[in-house]
């Protein structure tokens, strides 16, 4: 029965063969196949932990690695795919490897356990894909950057509340978002030192009495170091949690910009059109142009808390050990990694394409009354307690909606009616550009500290870069090379 190329990797002590139902509810979903390439590099590093254990010669090692990998270049190529019978990864990888090996493919198990070749395989593509998402999130920030550096002078209406606030630099409202997105980088930047550690060596729980140097095959594969506890290494899955929470935060950045380009891309702001490569139609009104990346965007966002909140839940509660609970671990992986390489790429071309209207912002940021605080804060230089500027300013408002005027339109005697404290320098200060350059302190508006913002940031988007290029771990596409 153990020379069978469909055999398990557990059984020889059953009287009896597993139950369809059981067989159909262990088997691993698709989806985790995708995990091949990951268990072929870390079988590769396993193999030459085998020679150092004795267990395997040399020219044992080199045939094994060769089989794993032309078994790779074969299921990349679809020449091979895993059989009903194949529980998982594992079996299907071991039950191909003993087909073109013989015993070799057997004798390759000895030192692991699934346990910590399925902590492994998880880790190493979690880390790759760290690297790709956080390429896509890099074009993002590139595309926020590129569009900011046009409109540092472009005046608009900054909200609270969603109204009326104050004029603000288009470009800073840009980077508010760009801001965000480099913390998300940083988030995963800081959760891939945390998520640099192997479990290979841990076995099922208390350590390899074979593979005893787990410390070079950690190198071998890009980990900084292996897991300092083997029963940590198999029985965590907090840097799934991590990583979840931290593409979650990611899901809810990408919605509070989609909820902003699709506000600013509706007929009643008119701040932005969409390029019609990334814009949708409507079946029956033929005049729609919709925002659809957008609304997809802010609903997909909700999958990545969902699969955070699976996971934490999933994990409340367990003994401190590999659980079959920890499978979850994958299933919330993928489905936030395959949403997140749909929306991010997306959402950059519509960023990048768009095209923004400077007219319209410039004649909406004076609207309700965005000069309000200019007249608060000069009156407040002028030495009027500021509890006293606002009432003041809040009077010369009620004044302008009774007329029917904006504070730019104010006279002198206008300003007189209203309190002899408000002089005629205050009419220098009412204006957007003017309320712009006024905030001149690190972090404001004016045009000078935003075109200093974007340098700072540009140059971080190289650290990121350079961040992404220096990873030494394997991923799909090298190891799809072989």
């Amino acid at each position: 029965m153990a020379n069978e190329p469909s055999a398990r990797l557990w059984g020889a002590r059953f009287r009896a063969s597993p139950a369809p139902e059981l067989v159909a509810f262990s088997r691993s979903e698709s989806s985790y196949f995708r995990l091949v390439p990951y268990d072929l590099a870390s079988s590769m590093a396993h193999a030459r932990e085998l020679v150092r254990a004795g267990i395997l010669t040399e020219a044992e090692a080199e045939e094994a690695c060769a089989a794993l990998r032309q078994i790779g270049e074969d299921y990349r190529d679809g020449r091979i795919v895993p059989s009903p019978a194949d529980e998982d990864i594992h079996t299907f990888l071991e039950r191909v490897l003993g087909e073109r090996t013989g015993v070799l493919g057997g004798k390759l198990r000895a030192g692991r356990s699934r346990n910590d070749q399925a902590a492994n395989d998880l880790k190493l593509y979690l880390r790759d894909v760290a690297r790709s998402i956080g390429s896509d999130l890099l074009a993002l920030q590139s595309a926020l950057l590129e569009q900011a550096s046009r409109h540092v002078e472009t005046v608009t209406a900054g909200f609270t509340h969603l109204q009326p606030a104050q004029p603000v630099s288009f470009a800073h409202q840009l980077l508010a978002h760009a801001q965000t997105f480099a913390r998300d980088f940083d988030r995963l930047q800081d959760w891939d030192r945390r998520a640099a550690r192997s479990p290979l060596g841990a076995a099922a729980l208390a350590g390899s009495a074979i593979a005893l140097q787990a410390e070079l095959s950690a190198a071998e594969l890009g980990y900084d170091a292996p897991c300092e506890n083997s029963i940590d290494a198999v029985g965590s899955r907090d840097h799934v949690a991590e990583f979840l929470f931290v593409t979650a935060m990611f899901g809810v950045h990408l919605s509070r910009l989609a909820e902003e380009l699709f506000l600013w891309s509706s007929r009643q702001f008119r701040w932005i059109e969409m390029d019609d490569a990334y814009a949708t139609g409507s079946s029956i009104m033929p005049q729609k142009k919709n925002c659809d990346i957008a609304e997809l965007t802010r609903g997909r966002s909700a999958r990545l808390i969902g699969s955070l909140s699976t996971m934490l839940v999933a994990l409340k509660g367990l003994p401190f050990a590999y659980n079959r609970d920890l499978a979850e671990d994958k299933h919330a992986a993928f489905d936030t990694v395959d949403a997140l390489k749909l929306m991010v790429p997306a959402m950059a071309g519509l960023v990048r394409t768009m095209r923004v209207n400077t007219e319209r912002m410039a004649q909406q940021s004076l609207e309700g009354f965005t000069l309000a605080t200019e007249v608060a804060d000069w009156l407040a230089r002028s030495g009027v307690p500021f509890s006293e500027a606002h009432e003041i300013t809040g009077a010369l408002v009620r004044y302008c909606e009774d007329r029917s005027l904006g504070l730019e339109d104010l006279t002198e005697a206008d300003l007189a009616a209203v309190d002899p404290r408000l002089l005629p320098p205050i009419m220098d200060c009412l204006s957007a550009r003017a309320a712009i350059a006024a905030r001149s302190g690190y972090g404001g508006t004016a045009p000078q500290r935003v075109s200093e913002q974007i340098a700072r940031l540009a140059s971080l988007l190289n650290d990121q870069r350079q961040w992404l290029h220096d990873y030494s771990g394997p991923s799909f596409e090298e190891v799809a090379k072989w």
